[in-house]
């Protein structure tokens, strides 16, 4: 299976090609614009020349069987329509893009051509959250902060807090009926945002605060008297009467503990059975997030 990675970023490199690069089966191809990255990538994989490309049509020449996108979210748009038009199964970092009109236009497109599309909403797959899809969830709160970060309202929203939504969407124990956006906006910059979400019997509550003094994530479903609390991904704490600690083991890559490498494997054995996967709920928690924009910007008086 010829596999290509488009993108040699940071998270390219410390999450996807450990996984993609130890692949039995997987004939790696990597493309980037810039050379010494590209040399370097490729040393460090001890992949030949020829599996290394530095435009999209010289990797497409391959005659990839799927491809992974990891630029940055800007090009997004045309790197996607490119594979998706070339008939290659793709899977994009989120977001797919930052204006909904061009997602929704990448995921038509997938389905007018009956080519897999899919949005790496890891969290899904991480061993902690997942099982957090098995505990009474009548309040689901997630906090997910950092330092010293106030940012644009789309491109926070977009590209990090995202996760949030797409966590809370995952969780929900059943339909939602009431949406509510806070947000705080000062000199054109986001501070914080807060999402709720309700529904019959359940509250889920999602927190950004980008000047929270902490670097933290912290998940909390909770009930029938039980709460079950993730922290950082790594560490799972049970309460019901005492608390029951299990932590990440020592040897286990962080790849597979943030659910990385399961939507990794997951999409290319989707890739080998000829199954084509849709992004229509991806593109759900793209429309909430951009809800949550249009919210924030007109509280603010920037809309």
């Amino acid at each position: 299976m010829k596999v290509g990675c488009i993108g040699l970023g940071d998270i390219a490199r410390k999450a996807y090609l450990p996984v993609l690069g130890t692949r039995p089966g997987v004939e790696l191809h990597l493309q980037t614009r810039t050379p010494a990255t590209l040399r370097q990538v490729a040393d460090g994989l001890h992949l030949p020349v020829a599996q290394c490309h530095t435009d999209l049509d010289s990797l497409l020449g391959a005659g990839l069987d799927a491809a992974f996108v990891h630029a940055p979210t800007a090009v997004h748009p045309e790197i996607v329509a490119r594979l998706l038009e070339a008939g290659v199964p793709t899977y994009v970092d989120k977001p797919l893009a930052y204006e909904l009109a061009d997602s929704a236009r990448l995921v038509e497109l997938a389905e007018e051509r009956n080519v897999s599309l899919a949005v790496g909403f890891n969290r899904r797959h991480a061993p902690g959250y997942a099982q957090c899809a098995e505990h009474p969830r009548e309040m689901i709160l997630m906090q997910k902060n950092r330092v010293g970060l106030p940012e644009d309202p789309r491109t926070m929203i977009l590209d990090d807090f995202i996760h949030v939504v797409d966590t809370l969407r995952f969780l929900v124990p059943g339909p939602v009926d009431d949406v509510t956006v806070r947000g705080r906006v000062r000199d054109g910059l986001l501070h914080h945002v807060v999402l709720q979400l309700g529904g019959d019997g359940f509250t889920a509550l999602g927190v950004m605060n980008r000047l929270s003094g902490s670097a933290e994530e912290i998940l909390e479903v909770s009930g029938q008297d039980t709460k079950r609390q993730v922290v950082n991904l790594a560490e799972t704490i049970d309460h019901k009467g005492q608390p029951t600690v299990r932590r990440r083991g020592d040897w286990v890559p962080v790849a597979r503990q943030r659910g990385i490498e399961q939507a990794v494997l997951s999409f290319l054995d989707a890739v080998r059975a000829g199954k084509v996967l849709s992004a229509r709920d991806a593109l759900e928690t793209h429309e909430l997030c951009e809800r949550v924009v249009r919210t924030v910007l007109e509280r603010s008086g920037a809309a």
